[in-house]
């Protein structure tokens, strides 16, 4: 709810009003709240969805080539990823082998897995504030 103030420059007097939100909203339309969730650094997006992703594949696949495949990303792209999220942090986050007679591969420190918990938290309290914003749409 918040108040709206006219001046009415006729009669020189002044008229408050209470109005919600949803008085100024068609109702015919349904209203959500929406948005987006990283974490930044120095301005810059660092670590979001589409890295805990990345990160969480390679895990799961032991391969930066497997994870960025299953995800519709070229391999370059997922190693320019790698390579920026482990630029900026203090221990690396992927850690690859080279290849010899049974391959290469890749693991996930566990910085990086406590950074995938953190995020996973994070965004569901960021669900839970969407959807209750959503919801006080219809009382404000």
């Amino acid at each position: 709810m918040f108040l709206v103030v006219t001046f009415n420059s006729t009669n020189n007097k002044v008229s408050m009003s209470k109005k919600t939100i949803k008085s100024i909203l068609n109702q015919k339309f349904d209203y959500k709240i929406g948005g987006s969730l990283w974490i930044e650094c120095d301005g810059e997006g660092f670590f979001g969805p589409g890295r805990a992703e990345l990160l969480q594949r390679i895990n799961d696949t032991g391969s930066i080539n497997k994870a960025a495949s299953e995800m519709g990303m070229s391999y370059k792209k997922a190693w320019e990823m790698i390579n920026a999220l482990n630029a900026q942090v203090a221990k690396p986050l992927v850690i690859t082998q080279a290849g010899g007679s049974k391959g290469g591969g890749s693991v996930i420190t566990e910085e990086a897995k406590k950074l995938i918990t953190y995020h996973n938290q994070l965004r569901r309290r960021f669900i839970a504030f969407l959807k209750r914003e959503t919801q006080n749409l219809a009382t404000v």
